[in-house]
């Protein structure tokens, strides 16, 4: 697919016919699905007017869609504009804010969705809710502390460690350090952060990429981003790109506490910790043909990387500094926007219902937005808000998503009222209009006004520590041509942290429009699906043809060894050697315009005599009785049951052998749930490395499927592998049900 890169410079001169409906006087934006005036939102049919600062009305899907202010929000910061439209959505989103503090002092996620959530609360607190409240925000994050770590929210295949960004609580906790300057909060928070990092170094840090495993941060519901052949073990051994960019920031900030705190034998190691993700991110994740980030590494033994987008991870990556200078700058222009906003993947994958699949995230969107205006891409900026005003106009309530083929509402599960949209709503005024960043050194003033939202801004209230203020942003651009606290010049646009009482501050800009305004602007687009490969009774290599394919890549071990055309009715087939040692084959999809779809599930193929299975029960005395598996009993492990197993086995030469196990874990769903088993694997007395085995299906102790996949050393001779309950085998359930069946092992000479 070529990429309709265009220079999309957002200041549209009108020119011929007037747009349908609109004054062009009060044009903010137009483009082919939608325009923004200063009082209204037009889309095809669809209009929403901004009757007041007060009031919205649309008639959005022919209904009559409506919010008028009714709370008294004099105690938060109030915002003036030239444009109805920011003022409206700013009052729209503190009133609805406002709706979401619950009675015990926490934040409710949304509408529909009732507690504390980890990521939302995180996410939430980064874009505006730490300085909005910042004592609901403090209560919300404790909700989400268990034993001195940070909580990770029920999930695929029993929550950690197949999802691990619950790290991004430690961002959150740095901000709210930020804002209120609490010592107590920073002593305590640290502590709570160490020790998370501490047991993810243990169970999810890849010691040979520098990368962290575990799902996409947010994007948990596995097959709306993954390939549908990945169980929640695949989910566990992929390498996602926003994961690892809140692992390096939490890295980076958990360094900073230590500084601060004078934790001296940590601070090198939280740095080096974040340099190894960094260096990971930059070495295996990067595509320099596309000029962006690929969306993760996945497979099982071999690895390969998804070639499609990420845009939260791509947003958190320029935000931390983890893309630097001109990469920064490539990733905005060479990230894919559809018409509605910044997909949350791209492209998107077929037959799958849009959730986190061909949708748009107002929160995503706004961290977008964030790193559009660090890289000063002023098209990229004003798309972002455009996709935000628009979906708030028109839904006249901050909705958790909505469909990025046609900008509607009818995602798989929405909700109103959403805590993260709101708080990436409310970022549009504060942090980039009147440019408000907390820091170390203070409260830094960096506006970034596009030329369609000139004129005058007010912020008046707004809390700063002990301080009050009233802010006054004049003109537009992103450069500062002066900066006056009460009257008086300042050199730097900052307010330290010890000011005390009512103050103003008068901001005005240059009148700049900033050298970068190239996008990708495109047709959302959806890729092929993804193809079963076999071999077929003369030990070819086959693979189903799949709707619209062009062609087929065919991978070994990762690396590419043939294309084949589109075959006929009985598909493709390639003769195979049989190889003398473990090797998988892969087949990878690709239409016409050179988009690929998702590798197929890797088929491994081996002579069977490189492979052993060993009952477990023969080393650990005892089994219970079960069905479905080979020898109808397994051993049970749990947080008191065989919570150490020696295995002593004999091979006949030394080298790299496959290590997983087959097992049942009926805990829970494979959707839900906080109980997947773990436990460390060691070989002649070293770590070798982490073997999970995740929820399967509630009270479905009879479906068998395998664990993890671990690479080896074994000498020849004997060899004891030990599996072991240790003090990092925790999992996120409070009941410490960590439990599961093990049928037998299965060992594999790999070279």
């Amino acid at each position: 697919m070529k990429k309709n890169s265009i220079l999309f410079m957002l200041a549209l001169a009108v020119v011929g016919n007037a747009y349908a409906q609109g004054n062009q006087d009060n044009l903010i934006y137009h483009s082919p699905e939608y325009s923004i005036y200063k009082d209204k939102v037009i889309q095809h049919d669809f209009r929403s007017d901004i009757l007041s600062a007060g009031e919205i009305r649309s008639n959005y899907r022919g209904g009559n869609l409506h919010w008028k202010k009714h709370k008294d929000l004099s105690q938060y910061p109030q915002f003036q504009s030239d444009y109805l439209i920011s003022d409206a959505l700013y009052n729209l989103s503190v009133e609805e804010m406002t709706n979401l503090i619950e009675a015990d002092g926490t934040w409710r996620t949304g509408e529909l969705w009732g507690g504390v959530w980890t990521r939302d609360i995180s996410y939430s607190m980064t874009l505006s809710m730490a300085y909005m409240r910042p004592d609901i925000s403090k209560n919300s994050l404790m909700r989400k502390v268990r034993d001195g770590r940070i909580i990770q929210d029920t999930g695929t295949g029993g929550s950690y460690p197949i999802s691990t960004d619950r790290i991004v609580w430690s961002i959150a906790a740095w901000q709210l350090y930020l804002v209120t300057g609490d010592q107590d909060w920073l002593k305590n928070s640290y502590e709570i952060i160490k020790n998370s990092i501490t047991q993810d170094e243990q169970i999810a840090y890849d010691r040979e990429t520098g990368l962290v495993k575990g799902e996409s941060s947010f994007l948990d519901w596995r097959e709306e981003t993954y390939p549908r052949w990945m169980q929640p073990a695949d989910i566990y051994e992929s390498e996602c790109l926003g994961t690892n960019a809140i692992h390096y920031q939490a890295n980076v900030i958990a360094a900073k506490m230590a500084t601060l705190l004078k934790d001296k034998e940590n601070i090198q190691r939280f740095q080096t910790n974040a340099q190894r993700i960094k260096n990971g991110i930059n070495n295996y994740l990067w595509l320099s043909d596309k000029g962006y980030y690929a969306q993760y590494r996945y497979g099982r033994l071999t690895k390969i990387v998804s070639p499609r987008s990420e845009t939260l991870g791509e947003a958190l990556c320029v935000l931390f500094g983890i893309a630097d200078g001109e990469r920064a700058k490539l990733i905005i222009r060479s990230v894919p926007q559809t018409g509605y906003g910044n997909s949350c993947i791209f492209p998107q994958i077929p037959n799958i219902d849009p959730y986190h699949n061909n949708a748009v995230w107002p929160f995503v969107q706004s961290f977008w937005m964030w790193a559009s205006a660090n890289t000063e891409n002023e098209s990229a900026v004003m798309e972002s808000i455009a996709a935000i005003y628009r979906a708030a106009s028109m839904f006249a309530t901050n909705k958790e998503n909505f469909v990025a083929e046609n900008g509607d509402y009818a995602t798989d599960t929405n909700s109103s009222n959403m805590l993260w949209s709101i708080s990436g709503d409310l970022s549009i005024v504060h942090h980039l209009l009147m440019g408000i960043n907390f820091t170390e050194e203070g409260l830094v003033f960096k506006p970034f006004v596009p030329k369609q939202l000139a004129g005058n801004k007010q912020l008046t209230g707004f809390k700063y520590r002990n301080a009050i203020l009233d802010i006054e942003v004049k003109g537009y651009g992103n450069q500062i041509a002066s900066f006056t606290l009460d009257g008086k010049k300042k050199k730097e646009a900052v307010i330290e942290p010890k000011l005390k009482g009512k103050h103003k501050v008068v901001i005005e800009l240059k009148n700049n429009q900033p050298a970068e305004t190239q996008i990708s602007k495109t047709k959302n687009y959806f890729s092929v699906e993804t193809p079963k490969v076999y071999l077929d009774e003369y030990a070819q290599l086959g693979w189903t043809q799949v709707p619209n394919a062009a062609k087929y890549i065919i991978l070994k071990d990762g690396k590419e060894m043939a294309r084949r055309n589109r075959g006929g009715i009985n598909g493709n087939r390639l003769n195979i050697e049989r190889p003398d040692s473990y090797a998988e084959y892969q087949v990878i999809a690709e239409d016409a315009n050179g988009v690929q779809g998702f590798a197929s599930e890797p088929l491994a193929v081996y002579d069977p005599k490189l492979e052993q299975r060993f009952d477990l029960s023969q080393f650990t005395g005892n089994a219970v009785e079960c069905y479905g598996n080979l020898s109808g009993k397994a051993v049970e492990i749990s947080s008191s049951v065989n919570l150490q197993i020696k295995m002593p086995i004999e091979v006949s030469e030394s080298g790299r052998y496959i290590v997983d196990f087959d097992y049942a874990n009926g805990s829970e769903t494979v959707t839900s749930g906080n109980a997947c088993a773990i436990r460390t694997l060691s070989v002649n007395g070293e770590k070798a490395g982490v073997m999970v085995f995740p929820q399967r299906g509630k009270d479905v102790w009879h479906k068998w499927g395998f664990s993890n996949s671990v690479m080896i050393n074994l000498n020849k001779g004997m060899n004891v592998i030990t599996l072991s309950f240790d003090k990092t085998s925790i999992n996120m359930n409070k009941e410490e049900i960590n439990r599961a069946l093990i049928d037998n092992m299965r060992l594999v000479k790999a070279k």
